[in-house]
């Protein structure tokens, strides 16, 4: 009968188990495509300590029986070595049909892992500590705002599910939630008040430069239209003889420059929006000093856009926010009390805000504002004071 195979600390080896000559132990063992490999420990069993100077590890033992684990779960062995970088260009490789913006997001954060250590770290090495790790020196170190950071986790995530639902991994190192790890330091998109917003109007109707913005900037205030519907209109959109607004595209512009046509953002972004009579005049008055063109511009079969750059392009969402940015800029040189960021967005929110308080059902403005989710419409564009709450309590006792 052959001895057995003992350790330099005279315990008995089982199968696989080796010690070399420098102390360090080794476990070979057959993947689950029969070919050998072999996992290294300082350490035999979790209760023996670590040699001096080493980098703390688990026992071989330990690491033993994860593989056997592995292998009787049939997950692949090494995450089948795939880094963190190729996993995800494997996970974006397979979306299809993306939008353009949700496209380049792919790409920055495929430009962010190429630069990273951690995007060559092999995925069955991640751990939860190491994905929080990461995250919080994106936002510590490289200075990343919570929103760049959410962009980014909101790829990584599914790309690690994916990467479980194929059994390369056991659990997913990103299913954690985001503001338990990195400080939410986004800055809340607060509605301007009614005062706010007729004093800005009424600056930019009587100021004879931005005067000729007046009628946008009205209709973005008093339809909550998004900004890219809002460019994306065209002629035809402008239904007077029903006095509403056909909603059923947006107009973007590419990184590359090149003009879109999409559906809108959700499928109840497909809607009309009812116009008051001082937005249909606004549109009138648009669509009467329109100039025409050398040559109407076309995008993807559509025609006629309500306004054009100094190059005969429709206008894009960039152009009405360096508008509202130039205008309040110079209204705040001249008044002493400033009037805070306004943006496009902003004046969307401010028409839901104002329709809220004034006692609209929540699901006509969600129809309105083209929301999926009606707890959008009521939690993220809705901004209650402690004024708005006594005037209504008040109300309600006086009924």
């Amino acid at each position: 009968m052959s001895e057995k195979r003992r350790d330099n600390r005279n315990r008995i080896l089982r199968d696989g188990e080796y010690q070399r000559k420098d102390g360090r132990y080794r476990y070979r063992y057959l993947d689950e495509n029969g070919k050998e490999q072999s996992v290294y420990s300082w350490r035999l069993d979790k209760n023996d300590p670590m040699p001096k100077g080493k980098k703390p590890e688990l026992s071989l033992r330990e690491k033993k029986k994860r593989i056997e684990a592995d292998l009787f779960d049939h997950i692949v062995t090494n995450g089948g070595d795939y880094t963190v970088l190729e996993l995800v260009e494997k996970y974006i490789s397979l979306k299809t049909g993306v939008r353009h913006n949700t496209a380049a997001g792919y790409r920055t954060v495929i430009g962010i892992l190429k630069k990273e250590a951690f995007g060559r770290q092999r995925i069955d090495r991640v751990h939860l500590s190491d994905a929080k790790a990461w995250l919080i020196k994106l936002q510590q170190v490289d200075g990343k705002g919570y929103s760049s950071i959410h962009s980014i986790r909101g790829v990584l995530r599914p790309a690690f599910q994916m990467a479980v639902d194929d059994d390369l991994l056991r659990k997913n190192p990103f299913g954690f939630e985001l503001a338990s790890v990195v400080v939410n330091d986004s800055v809340t998109r607060e509605a301007i008040t009614r005062k706010q917003e007729r004093d800005l109007l009424q600056f930019i109707k009587e100021d004879k430069h931005f005067s000729r913005y007046y009628d946008g900037i009205y209709i973005l205030f008093h339809t909550g239209l998004r900004i890219s519907e809002f460019c994306g209109l065209t002629m035809q959109d402008i239904e007077f003889s029903e006095m509403r607004i056909k909603v059923d595209h947006q107009l973007q512009r590419t990184s590359q420059m090149e003009y879109v046509i999409q559906q809108p953002k959700t499928e109840r972004g497909i809607r009309y929006i009812p116009m008051t009579t001082e937005v249909a005049s606004c549109f009138r008055r648009i669509i009467a000093n329109r100039r025409t063109p050398k040559g109407e511009p076309m995008v993807n079969g559509y025609a006629g856009f309500l306004f054009l750059d100094k190059n005969d392009m429709p206008m894009v969402a960039l152009h009405w926010e360096k508008y509202l940015q130039h205008i309040v800029e110079k209204y705040n040189r001249i008044y002493r009390i400033p009037m805070p960021k306004v943006t496009p967005h902003v004046c969307r929110h401010t028409f839901c805000s104002n329709m809220a308080k004034s006692g609209m059902n929540p699901k006509t403005l969600q129809y309105i504002m083209g929301h999926a989710d009606i707890s959008v419409t009521l939690n993220t564009y809705t901004h209650v004071s402690y004024e708005d709450a006594k005037g209504e309590l008040l109300r309600l006792a006086h009924a």
